[in-house]
């Protein structure tokens, strides 16, 4: 190893890396507390947004006027301080990755750092990827799917016309009719909310994948050979993976499917690319051993590449 790679910092006693969490976790939990707040200030104008597909969905029903309702005095104060929790999160994670770094980064190499803080940006951006697909592909149609068996524009006509009050002269009233009961939608906002962050959680992580695996292979975890060699059985549990988190709709679960097994392989590729990093810079520091990449089908192929490379 090069002595320009070296640890920053010599090692310090136990009792000094316990000092340096503790200030590490007050100033992330702070600032946890301070996102929190700012979150709650605008937590109904974000409840509304997450909640736009299923008033989408049902005003394309037929519903003029969709409503959610709470059954509890608590409940709806409870959604917004579980809405705060969630973005109070999101708004403070710049703060707390920074507190996280700054604890892990004297233990790293110069070399280890250049190598982990790309991962430590593009974590964030995959989340907030995966979470905006969630909104604004998943969400929709997945109301659209559970919403879909009800005709709630003759409910609601129906509800109009039930309570002995004057009906809207812009409302049409639904006659009465022997075919049976009715069945509508009364929808309760912490429910509602559920299953939209639920999607906003599941999609978010998913796009994780390729940080993670990338990770791995620059640890060396992992290889663009192996995660190749088990492509049938990462599509298995993929497929597992979309009917858990989806509602029991094929389209919903092919497009899950289709989008994860799409991050897998791009995943598969970066970690092919580290890995042919990792052993230029190797090679180039004497390390590397030319007999052992011969056995392995990835450096034979990457010495052919090379090869003709030189060729040319």
């Amino acid at each position: 190893m090069s002595k320009t790679d070296e640890i920053d910092d010599t090692s310090a006693p136990l009792i000094e890396h316990l000092a340096e969490l503790r200030t590490r976790l007050i100033r992330a939990v702070l600032a946890f507390i301070v996102g929190i707040v700012l979150a709650f200030t605008v937590a109904e104008p974000i409840l509304q947004f997450l909640l736009a597909p299923i008033e989408a969905t049902l005003r394309d029903l037929g519903d003029p006027s969709p409503t959610l309702q709470y059954t509890s005095p608590q409940e709806y104060l409870f959604t917004l301080f579980r809405i705060s929790m969630v973005f109070g999160f999101a708004l403070s994670f710049p703060v707390i990755g920074y507190q996280l770094w700054r604890f892990v980064a004297p233990g790293l190499y110069r070399s280890e750092k250049g190598a982990f803080l790309p991962f430590l940006v593009a974590s964030p951006f995959m989340f907030l990827l995966g979470a905006s697909f969630a909104q604004f592909v998943v969400t929709p149609l997945a109301m659209q799917f559970f919403l879909g068996f009800a005709d709630v524009s003759s409910i609601f006509a129906n509800l109009l016309t039930g309570g002995g009050g004057t009906v809207p002269s812009d409302v049409a009233v639904v006659p009465e009719t022997t075919d049976g009961v009715k069945i509508t939608f009364f929808g309760k906002v912490n429910e509602s909310l559920d299953i939209t962050l639920k999607f906003i959680m599941a999609f978010g992580l998913c796009f994780q994948l390729p940080v993670l695996l990338t990770l791995m292979g620059k640890a060396g975890l992992v290889s663009a050979e192996g995660l190749g060699s088990v492509r049938k059985y990462a599509m298995v549990a993929i497929l597992t993976l979309a009917a858990l988190v989806t509602p029991p709709d094929v389209v919903t679960q092919v497009i899950l499917f289709v989008v994860v097994y799409g991050l897998y392989e791009v995943s598969i590729f970066l970690v092919a690319r580290v890995e042919k990093k990792r052993e230029a810079q190797l090679r180039a520091e004497g390390y590397y051993d030319d007999e052992e990449a011969f056995d392995d089908p990835l450096m034979a192929e990457f010495d052919a590449e090379e090869a003709e490379e030189r060729k040319e």
